[in-house]
């Protein structure tokens, strides 16, 4: 069972986090996390996806504003991808983003994610770019409708 929390910036689950994130997202193209500048995490939200207290994937959320989010940093243990845990963090996080208040959820997709974005409902935003040396595209997601 997939038990989806919040992750305490500085705790020993967000050292476990820091190391599953490097792994998955860093390590393979050469770069190291711990060598980035991750103070400023400090007001941002972290999920973990756990299964039996082991943490499966995470994600990070940044508020842009008043209305927006910008999911990041997401990473699922290489022996969960494609197993529907990506999934049930974007959807966790969703529902976090739409009880906090926020309306709108952003976020920059490897180009070998884009497909996953889509089937949840995320819309492409612009070009195509290079961040941290691979191609990306900006999605978005429209979760509420706006209040005026």
């Amino acid at each position: 069972m997939l038990e989806i929390r919040e992750i305490a910036y500085q705790s020993t689950e967000y050292l476990t986090e820091l190391d599953l994130r490097n792994r998955v997202l860093r390590l393979p193209m050469g770069l190291n996390l711990m060598e980035e500048n991750l103070e400023k995490e400090q007001s941002d939200v972290h999920l973990g996806a756990f299964e039996n207290n082991k943490l499966k994937g995470v994600l990070v959320l940044t508020p842009l504003n008043n209305s927006t989010l910008k999911m990041r940093q997401v990473a699922i243990d290489f022996d969960f991808q494609g197993k529907g845990v990506g999934q049930e963090l974007v959807r966790f996080s969703e529902k976090f983003a739409t009880e906090s208040g926020f309306g709108e959820m952003c976020l920059h997709a490897r180009k070998t994610a884009v497909a996953f974005y889509l089937k949840l409902g995320y819309q492409l935003i612009g070009d195509e770019f290079v961040e941290i040396g691979i191609p990306h595209i900006k999605m978005n997601k429209i979760l509420v409708a706006f209040q005026k």
